[in-house]
């Protein structure tokens, strides 16, 4: 089939600046052609959902169910407003996602409150919570009703089971329920070598957003709720909050594929050994100091203001926290070995002018 589209890029540039940047994987790209052609139910009464559902079951058992959505910000909306009432609020980590990147959006869309906690490394703890878990009765206080985490968190740190265990059953002492933000969550179980039920269904969560886009799909998430009794009309949340896809099919055959043959822990585990890799090169330098542990696929990382503007013109990356000289490097589903040595080469040179 002829096209008129052109390529506006180049595909040979890399960067280190997000797991987003990367393209679609192959496998994903072959699933979306299968998708296509013929007419299927629209609003997700598909072939394709129906079969997600059941490939959501062999990861986290019976009664879990996935809700596909166009995007992370948005399955975080609907999970923690399908949590919520009116009057509620949700605890988090001061740098969540939910907190720091979303514009406002869980609050302003949602109806909710986030209460923030700093946090050392990313992660809540019970004691941690206890500073936001209070006031249920206070109605000058939005009501504690979730404790939201993110697994991995925005600092590249992951939690073991044990600690969301723990998070888990401090919360529903209180009467409240657990959301895991898990836009990485692959990368997560991938570090932890374990099934992605063992911090999820297994010891607590309630509802889950599911990454995917992060990970080699196109576009697409997922709001994959644990625990029925959890949550309150996910169908009618979904709709309202403007995430409901008519052509569902596209998303869910894209879940689907990323979750059949492992390619979701394939993809993962290549992301996170690749910022192993940097980070022992970068370990190596003098001046460059690895922030947080390198538990996933993102080194954070602080060297010189001058060093970094002038990296930043051969290699795309953010700063983190600008004035500190703190920045954020992330690996992809797609950076290769090759990519990594020229950016520590890179790196090297500019440390030595």
């Amino acid at each position: 089939m002829k096209t008129d589209a052109v390529r506006h890029h180049d595909p040979d540039v890399r960067g280190f600046a997000s797991d987003n940047y990367a393209g679609a994987h192959p496998e994903i790209l072959a699933a979306l052609a299968l998708a296509n052609g013929g007419h299927q139910v629209a609003y997700g009464e598909d072939a394709y959902t129906d079969h997600l559902q059941r490939l959501i079951h062999s990861h986290f058992g019976q009664h879990a169910e996935a809700f596909p959505v166009f995007n992370g910000t948005g399955a975080n909306v609907v999970a923690l407003q399908a949590l919520t009432d009116r009057w509620g609020a949700v605890i988090a980590a001061e740098t969540a996602h939910i907190n720091v990147d979303e514009g406002g959006a869980p609050e302003r869309m949602a109806g909710l409150k986030l209460l923030t906690v700093p946090t050392p490394d990313g992660k809540l703890t019970p004691e941690l919570i206890d500073r936001q878990a209070f006031g249920w009765d206070d109605e000058h206080r939005a009501m504690p009703q979730v404790v939201s985490i993110t697994q991995n968190t925005e600092l590249g740190t992951v939690y073991t089971p044990d600690e969301i265990r723990a998070i888990c059953a401090h919360a529903h002492s209180h009467g409240m329920k657990v959301h895991l933000d898990g836009s990485r969550i692959a990368n997560a179980a991938a570090s932890l070598d374990v099934p992605m039920r063992t911090f999820t269904n297994a010891v607590g969560v309630d509802i889950l957003s599911f990454g995917g886009t992060k990970n080699g799909m196109l576009f697409g998430e997922a709001v994959v709720v644990l625990n029925p009794d959890a949550v309150r009309q996910m169908k009618h949340v979904r709709k309202m909050s403007m995430q409901l896809a008519s052509k569902m099919r596209f998303v869910s055959v894209q879940l689907e594929a990323l979750l059949t043959r492992d390619l979701w822990l394939r993809n993962a585990r290549h992301a996170n050994a690749m910022a192993q890799r940097l980070a022992e090169g970068v370990r190596q330098m003098d001046g460059v100091e690895i922030l947080h542990a390198v538990q996933a696929n993102a080194v954070f990382a602080r060297l010189p203001h001058d060093v970094s503007e002038r990296l930043q013109k051969r290699y795309r990356f953010y700063f983190w926290d600008e004035p500190a000289g703190d920045v954020r490097w992330m690996c992809a589903f797609d950076t290769t070995e090759e990519d990594v040595d020229g950016f520590l080469l890179a790196l090297k040179e500019e440390m030595a002018r």
